[in-house]
């Protein structure tokens, strides 16, 4: 009887440390209030309202909130008031968040999930406080609006230095009498204009015909809203969907199927052949493309040839060249790396 009863006294004995254990064990050193549990320094049960908890806060930040401290009103120290009030102040920090409030409560009843609540912790307390989509694409939209700036300027500056060119500025002024633009009748009366206003007029006709003719390429072509970062990304999949669906057809047609290569299709691969870009190609004259497509560069062979004898003849102009022939005999007597001295 006696040994039942011992046997009985331990077992309750081992569960009242068991839950002791990890009743304290779930309060972990340097999480949310640390040691003591969130609720008693507030003063409320777990189950408080949002309101009770605000309530509870407010009364205790007023009594050891720095600002009013008191050294004969109360029996703690400036440095202990301090203390209780970052304390009671993270304690409201914690239960005033609903999502907060979910994980420390589970922290209290699954307190065997140590890691678990390290992670939970610190990734809510290190996270971004602005959501990190949002970044993004104020990022992306601020760099394209100044890539469609930087364009437009480049692009207007090519406008003023083709406006100073005499070849360009002759032959714009010519399409603007054909066209009637400059053709003015004089103006008499209150409507008659001053010749500053006359002249500003007819540069804004000559400007206008020089954007409209002049096909500018490479770096200060006029800009287009489709090449910015933002739009970019946007049609994204239409050109990955686009790109893949050429080149399926691509090889269905002229691998499988055994098709002839079209003009277009043969510049497509002479272009790949002499690495140039679209716009680069595009450039070109009509007529050498012809040329290219005479001596049937498409071919690997063919275009190899081509390439070595356009090397042999730009060898041939460089040798004949005179300002080559003097760059030449510099290098060998007077090169950037020939040594002299200098006299005493």
């Amino acid at each position: 009887m006696a040994a039942s009863i011992e046997l009985r006294l331990t077992f309750w004995l081992c569960l009242v440390f068991i839950l002791g254990v990890s009743s304290v064990s779930a309060l972990i050193e340097g999480l949310y209030c640390g040691t003591q549990s969130c609720y008693d320094v507030l003063g409320v049960s777990r189950d408080a309202s949002k309101a009770e908890i605000g309530r509870a806060y407010r009364q205790l930040a007023r009594k050891y909130h720095p600002d009013r401290y008191q050294p004969g009103e109360s029996e703690d120290s400036r440095e202990t008031a301090q203390q209780k009030f970052l304390l009671v102040a993270t304690a409201y920090e914690t239960l005033k968040d609903e999502d907060l409030r979910k994980d420390y409560d589970y922290m209290l009843d699954h307190p065997d999930e140590y890691y678990s609540h390290y992670y939970t912790y610190y990734r809510r307390r290190l996270a971004p406080k602005v959501d990190v989509r949002i970044v993004i694409l104020v990022t992306i939209c601020a760099i394209s609006l100044f890539q469609y700036y930087s364009w437009w300027s480049s692009y207007t500056e090519a406008i003023n230095y083709l406006m100073t060119v005499p070849k360009y500025r002759i032959q714009a002024t010519e399409l603007a009498k054909q066209q009637g633009l400059l053709n003015r009748t004089k103006e008499k009366g209150k409507n008659r204009r001053s010749k500053e206003e006359i002249r500003e007029e007819e540069e804004q006709i000559i400007r206008d015909i020089i954007k409209n003719k002049i096909d500018i390429k490479g770096g200060y072509q006029k800009p287009n809203i489709s090449d910015i970062l933002l739009c970019k990304i946007i049609l994204f999949p239409y050109h990955l969907c686009t790109y893949v669906a050429w080149n399926c057809s691509w090889f269905y047609r002229f691998t499988i199927r055994g098709e002839e290569y079209g003009d277009e299709e043969r510049l497509y691969i002479i272009r790949k052949h002499m690495k140039m870009s679209q716009a680069q190609f595009d450039s070109l004259d009509s007529s050498l493309k012809e040329t290219f497509l005479k001596q049937q560069l498409w071919i690997k062979e063919n275009y190899e040839a081509y390439k070595e004898e356009q090397e042999e003849e730009m060898k041939m102009k460089m040798a004949t060249d005179s300002r080559w022939k003097r760059y030449r005999r510099w290098m060998k007597s007077e090169g950037p790396g020939r040594i002299t001295f200098a006299d005493d």
